[in-house]
C-alpha cells in the first residue's frame, strides 16, 4: 500500500509548507481553547501539550493535538500528557478517548505510542478527488 499523500492532496493542504501550517494550527487551538490545554513542564520550561475535547454525544474523549518539544521526545512526556485526556473523559462519565494521527512513516513513532498504550486502530479510509483541468495530449483532440 502506497502511503504517499497525492501532490495535488499536499499543495492544497500545505499552500505555504507544512511547517507553516502546523504552526498556524497549534497557534489556533492555543488561542480558541486555553481552557483545553494541559502543559509539561521540565525544570520551568514547557516541554510539551495536550489538548483535550470532550465529546458526550459520542461517549468519547479525545486527544486532539499533542506536542512534544522534539529535543524531549522519546522521555514519556507524551504518555504524561495523555493521562489528562484520559482523568477529562473519565470525570465527564466518557466511555472511550480517541486519538488521530498519520499513517505514514513519519507518524510510526507516534502510533506506537498509542498502540502500547492500550488504542486500537480503527481502520479509516480517506479518498480525494482532484478537480483541477487535466492536461490533454493534443493528438486526442
Amino acid at each position: 500500500m502506497k502511503e504517499d499523500v497525492p501532490r495535488f492532496v499536499h499543495d492544497s493542504s500545505y499552500p505555504d509548507g507544512w511547517e507553516k501550517r502546523q504552526y498556524d494550527d497549534l497557534a489556533r487551538v492555543l488561542d480558541a481553547e486555553p481552557e483545553n490545554v494541559d502543559v509539561a513542564m521540565l525544570d520551568g520550561v514547557p516541554v510539551g501539550w495536550v489538548c483535550t475535547r470532550v465529546h458526550p454525544e459520542d461517549q468519547r474523549g479525545e486527544t486532539h493535538i499533542l506536542a512534544v518539544d522534539p529535543a524531549h521526545q522519546r522521555h514519556g512526556i507524551g504518555r504524561a500528557l495523555n493521562e489528562h485526556p484520559y482523568r477529562s473523559s473519565r470525570e465527564a462519565g466518557l466511555r472511550m478517548v480517541m486519538v488521530e494521527t498519520g499513517s505514514d512513516r513519519g507518524h510510526a513513532p507516534a502510533r506506537a505510542t498509542y498502540e502500547a498504550e492500550g488504542f486500537v486502530r480503527w481502520p479509516v479510509a480517506r479518498y480525494f478527488k482532484d478537480l483541477a483541468p487535466q492536461e490533454t495530449d493534443d493528438a486526442e483532440a
